[in-house]
């Protein structure tokens, strides 16, 4: 069997309400935020007595969720907001955008700053890593010109 789809990526973050405000800035939108707890949810994350309050942001065309996650209990255990790009584990997650300028004229007011410059890759994407609410690491991409289908840059003979 294969996969059907992804269904979301998970942040853990401090302040959800500053994170929900951030990511509603980017154009995603908040779906539904309700707490966690109980043994089903104990179950799935191998820790007792959990208790986690959780907010669905979805993407305008519907196709891609971020699940931002707030424990209460227990505690953070690790703080990887401040790796590099280069860290083993969780990176980044990337948008693509309409205007990458204007984005980050919004994302600027709601503190994001620019890791290092966008840059354009070949005709295709202008790009940059941005770290958003408690340093996240963000990647925004605008597509440039008319095509058809999502190319993937990796894949292509250079």
């Amino acid at each position: 069997m294969t996969v059907k789809r992804m269904d979301n990526v998970g942040i853990v973050v401090e302040d959800i309400d500053a994170a929900i405000e951030f990511f509603i800035e980017l154009g995603l939108d908040l779906e539904g935020r309700a707490p966690v707890e109980g043994d089903w949810a104990d179950g799935v994350t191998g820790l007792r007595d959990m208790r986690v309050e959780i907010a669905m942001m979805r993407t305008p065309d519907g196709h891609s969720r971020l699940e931002l996650s707030r424990f209460l209990a227990p505690p953070v255990v690790a703080d990887h907001r401040v790796a590099p790009v280069n860290a083993l584990g969780y990176l980044r997650v990337m948008f693509t955008v309409e205007d990458i300028d204007d984005t980050l004229v919004r994302l600027r007011k709601r503190g994001a700053k620019l890791v290092g410059e966008v840059v354009q890759y070949e005709n295709m994407y202008r790009l940059c890593y941005i770290r958003g609410p408690e340093g996240i690491l963000i990647g925004l991409a605008e597509q440039l010109g008319q095509q058809t289908a999502r190319e993937n840059p990796i894949g292509r003979n250079r």
